[in-house]
């Protein structure tokens, strides 16, 4: 069987398989576990998967917005992972941030794939939008707390800056097809994401 096949068996087809690692790598850090990956080490793939799947998959969800296609995401992001694990760079970010922006990134472009086939044209999606997102980075608490933090900001913003922001953010979407979905002129969906994500950063700058 190949090395795809196997790691196709440990993720599993559109479900969120759970394979207990063994007792010697619990306290193996996640670059750790990404070196030994590089190495073909299956058992630290394992083990990468079963810290990571849960978190990754309800961002997956979110984007995507169809569970179906979420769990295929999902896949892909690990086997890409599974292939790319020597290219990790400890000193560009954590693990978690590692893992996070590669699901982001395939959840995105699924959504696009998927206009496509209808048709629609997406155009990259803002640099800034997506520099506004949290850094998964942390254990599991730290995580829990970023999320809320950011949810806790976006419902400081008014309604107008936060519905556009989600909408890039989240949703996927370019500036013009914001406009074009909230029948608003272009300009002010620009100047609404500027001032949201300028107020964001002042939300997330202050001592909690």
């Amino acid at each position: 069987m190949s090395t795809r096949g196997a790691v196709g068996m440990d993720l599993g087809t559109g479900a969120l398989c759970r394979v207990r690692a063994s007792a010697s790598e619990d306290g193996m850090t996640g670059a750790d576990l990404i070196r030994r990956m590089a190495e073909g080490d299956r058992e630290a793939f394992r083990n990468f998967y079963d810290r990571h799947a849960r978190q990754v998959y309800p961002l997956i969800v979110r984007i995507v917005r169809d569970r179906s296609d979420a769990a295929d995401v999902l896949q892909d992001v690990f086997w890409e992972a599974w292939q790319s694990a020597a290219s990790y760079d400890p000193a560009r970010g954590t693990p978690e941030a590692w893992i996070f922006m590669r699901a982001r990134t395939r959840a995105i472009d699924r959504v696009r794939s998927i206009r496509r086939r209808s048709e629609t044209f997406v155009a990259p999606v803002d640099e800034r939008v997506a520099a506004a997102a949290p850094d998964p980075g942390g254990d599991a608490a730290e995580r829990a707390e970023d999320r809320d933090l950011v949810t806790g900001a976006l419902g400081q913003l008014p309604d107008a800056q936060r519905q556009v922001v989600e909408l890039a953010y989240y949703g996927g979407l370019t500036q013009t097809e914001i406009a074009e979905r909230l029948e608003q002129p272009l300009g002010t969906v620009k100047t609404r994401i500027r001032l949201g994500l300028e107020r964001l950063r002042e939300v997330l700058k202050r001592p909690q």
